[in-house]
């Protein structure tokens, strides 16, 4: 479009992307400023225009990347003359609502949202420190990414930095949407299935992660921020352990711990058990599995199996419909191919039971990611039960725990501190001890400042009574 300032009379072109501009800032900061003041040169529109980020360049690469990014161009003649570009993006974000996924009763109700200025607004108002360090990059050929890597200087170990950013800036993808991908990208092992990077929606989680020393990533567009390096036992601990008392928090991440192997062992215990071991069983227990299954014609792999399949396509199911839908067909569903199951003979009534004791022991994981891990790992369990018994469940726990060996977060174990043990790192680990005796930061974060406080200071305040 072409223009002229009324107020002298100078000609100038303005170009821009209408879906793309906030209106608003088109008309109340950029067009009066253009038409009711005085201005020959662009230097003189950059001081007038009341907008932060302005930028006057020639190269037609800048021009169009602002210009998709919802600039205005704003040109005093047609071709070849540099330009002024003026941002103007419309943003269209929700705002900041409860988390969905790590819900907690206590503690703050803020979560991440799709804006990465929002995201670490919500971080840096947590941590108003001038070592809190924002180095940012952009990611996809195509979509053009903004990510943002996080970090206290002076606490957080540079190579852990260093090893993030070289990983993000090596990255050759034409479309990057959301953390889960990045996550998938810069793994150190992308064959496993267990997450090597701890993902969060709450803003309160990533600042005390980044007080022990760790690095965050935020994508622009997604509502998860990553940290790393991480450990297996720290997605099984819920940040709502923090709010509670030491005794109750270690009690929840032994139950969480137990539901978990129940999760995965029981289902295999049950067809090893009665395909090779059934001599183990107590009497009384084996008249009773012996009546429940006097009229299933299945072996008990094919029973276990249609069950967990059963129990998966609920689950698909519930997720993919609409909220009130999904709930209902959770619900509706179980009860009644459950039910009609067990009456037609195709299952008995205590594997089902403890196929449902076996799903309900999954949900209990606080992180979605390594809750899908634990669904997926009943079925290997199940194969070697099934062709070795008992010694299958060993012989796969063996090929197991050797994975996890073998597993580095950013180049350190992941079986920290059970493997290689640090006694240190086991007040917050299986079990969190008083907040007078974690004085200091994780070991393998190598962070520069491992002491968090002075424990010899930290006393305990006596009853009154005393």
């Amino acid at each position: 479009m072409q223009y002229s300032n009324t107020a002298k009379e100078t000609r100038y072109w303005m170009f821009y992307f209408r879906p793309l501009v906030d209106t608003q800032i088109l008309h109340q900061s950029i067009l009066t400023e253009l038409t009711s003041q005085s201005w020959s040169s662009l230097e003189q529109l950059k001081e007038l225009i009341p907008v932060e980020d302005m930028i006057i360049t020639n190269d037609t690469g800048v021009i169009k990347e602002k210009l998709f990014e919802g600039y205005v161009l704003i040109s005093l003649s047609e071709y070849g003359e540099p330009v002024i570009l003026i941002r103007s993006s419309l943003e269209q974000t929700r705002t900041v609502t409860q988390p969905e996924v790590e819900f907690s009763v206590i503690g703050p109700k803020e979560a991440f949202v799709e804006s990465l200025d929002t995201n670490i607004n919500l971080i840096r108002k947590r941590l108003p420190i001038e070592e809190l360090r924002v180095r940012e990059l952009t990611i996809g050929d195509l979509s053009k990414t903004q990510v943002a890597v996080l970090y206290i200087d002076g606490l957080a170990d540079k190579e852990n930095f260093h090893t993030v950013w070289q990983r993000l800036s090596d990255l050759e993808f034409d479309q990057v949407s959301d953390s889960s991908l990045i996550t998938q990208m810069i793994s150190d092992n992308y064959r496993s299935p267990f997450p090597q990077l701890l993902d969060t929606e709450r803003p309160d989680r990533v600042v005390s992660i980044l007080s022990e020393g760790k690095i965050a990533i935020v994508v622009n567009g997604s509502p998860h921020v990553l940290i790393g390096p991480t450990t297996l036992v720290e997605f099984f601990s819920a940040f709502e352990d923090y709010f509670l008392n030491w005794i109750l928090a270690s009690f929840f991440r032994l139950v969480r711990l137990f539901a978990v192997a129940f999760s995965i062992l029981i289902t295999p215990i049950y067809v090893a058990t009665l395909n090779y071991h059934y001599e183990l069983i107590p009497r009384d227990l084996l008249n009773t599995l012996v009546t429940s299954r006097r009229e299933i014609p299945l072996p008990p792999i094919l029973e276990a199996l249609f069950l967990e399949l059963t129990i998966e396509l609920l689950r698909e199911a519930g997720a993919r419909l609409p909220t009130k839908v999904g709930q209902t067909i959770g619900i509706v569903g179980g009860i009644v191919i459950g039910t009609a199951s067990v009456e037609a003979g195709l299952t008995s009534n205590i594997l089902l039971i403890i196929v449902a004791l076996a799903a309900l022991g999954s949900f209990t994981t606080p992180v979605y990611n390594m809750g899908n891990t634990i669904r997926l790992l009943r079925f290997p369990f199940l194969a070697f039960a099934e062709f070795l018994g008992l010694l299958g469940i060993v012989l796969c726990f063996c090929f197991l725990a050797t994975h996890l060996l073998r597993l580095t977060s950013l180049g350190r174990p992941f079986l920290e501190p059970l493997y290689p043990p640090r006694l240190r790192d086991m007040k917050d680990s299986l079990i969190r001890f008083p907040y007078a005796s974690l004085n200091k930061r994780p070991i393998f974060a190598r962070t520069k400042q491992p002491v968090r406080f002075d424990e010899s200071k930290a006393k305990q305040k006596k009853d009154i009574d005393e």
